[in-house]
């Protein structure tokens, strides 16, 4: 009898689900990255686990995780040399609960993460870059357990993400964000929740809930316009 595929535990679905490479024509040709050899992608490359570390996260052996990791690449691969339309989609899988994420395992083996917040006044600061204060939130086991607000000492910009890395935050949420300091969060390994408004307590609630409103396509580009410029005219709220 036919052994069932075991589903592949997946703690972050795809913000980006499909891709094309600029000046290419219409095509029926598309290459399908399934979530599960997505999450191998997140995992290994992005926030640089290891085969074994990326096998106990999935619930799965470490020759799946090799297998899933291989056909990923090669899909990559093709898309960055060929330029075939890639799509995120499918597979068998199954979304962790926050509360069983092992995404940072504490001696006592609690789940533990650390969200940062633009803030200011209670609320969710507008502009990431002219930040001047990040509330922290120790969270352990889905629940937060401590917060604090910490000033950024005149940092701006690509400068804060190495700021939040310093302080070992896995998490941002924010409104308004540039181009440069995705990138540079991105590198830091801490993951992106732009888009969101309102009272900042209330918004990390939201998140641990699998609530949170935002939108990963909120950006601000406040520096590169003239002096002119105002951020509400690109949803980044106020200077």
């Amino acid at each position: 009898m036919t052994r069932p595929n075991k589903s592949k535990q997946v703690c972050r679905l795809p913000i980006y689900n499909e891709f094309f490479a600029k000046g290419v024509g219409e095509t029926d040709s598309q290459l399908i990255l399934s979530v599960e050899e997505f999450e191998t992608i997140r995992l290994l490359d992005y926030l640089g686990m290891t085969q074994e570390e990326c096998a106990r996260q999935m619930k799965v052996g470490r020759s799946t995780v090799q297998t899933l990791y291989t056909e990923a690449r090669k899909k990559v691969a093709r898309f960055l040399v060929e330029g075939t339309a890639l799509l995120i989609e499918g597979g068998n899988y199954a979304l962790c609960p926050h509360e069983t994420c092992t995404w940072d395992i504490t001696e006592k083996g609690a789940f533990q993460m650390k969200i940062a917040v633009t803030y200011q006044d209670g609320m969710v600061f507008q502009h990431f870059g002219h930040t001047e204060q990040f509330k922290f939130y120790t969270v352990e086991d889905g629940k937060v357990v401590s917060s604090e607000i910490v000033g950024t000492d005149g940092q701006g910009h690509g400068a804060l993400a190495g700021f939040l890395r310093a302080h070992q935050v896995d998490t941002l949420i924010c409104g308004g964000i540039g181009g440069g300091a995705r990138n540079a969060l991105a590198e830091a390994g801490i993951d992106l929740f732009p888009g969101a408004a309102g009272d900042a307590d209330k918004q990390v609630e939201s998140f641990l809930a699998g609530k949170l409103s935002y939108d990963p396509n909120t950006r601000c580009s406040h520096h590169d316009h003239g002096e002119h410029h105002t951020c509400g005219n690109h949803g980044c709220g106020k200077h």
